[in-house]
């Protein structure tokens, strides 16, 4: 079963790659953004059958840092 988790910084957290990024899109020119936030897509390939509760603990316990980090967990056929 293919797994996505999407880790984000919670609001309010300070995002020093954001910024960066935000200030390179300015100095190409890119006018009117107003805010970057970066993040981290991580695939999973897991056995089917494998519930919520066990990839909630992976994201909890490895995957993100749940004191500045949200995650978003989603699910989906392989393939």
């Amino acid at each position: 079963m293919q797994v996505r988790v999407l880790v984000r910084l919670k609001p309010g957290v300070l995002d020093p790659q954001g910024r960066a990024v935000h200030h390179a899109l300015e100095g190409l020119g890119f006018a009117g953004v107003e805010d970057v936030r970066v993040g981290r897509l991580i695939e999973l390939d897991v056995a089917d059958g494998t519930d919520h509760d066990t990839l909630k603990a992976m994201c909890e316990k490895l995957l993100a840092n749940t004191v500045i980090e949200s995650f978003t967990i989603e699910t989906g056929a392989a393939g």
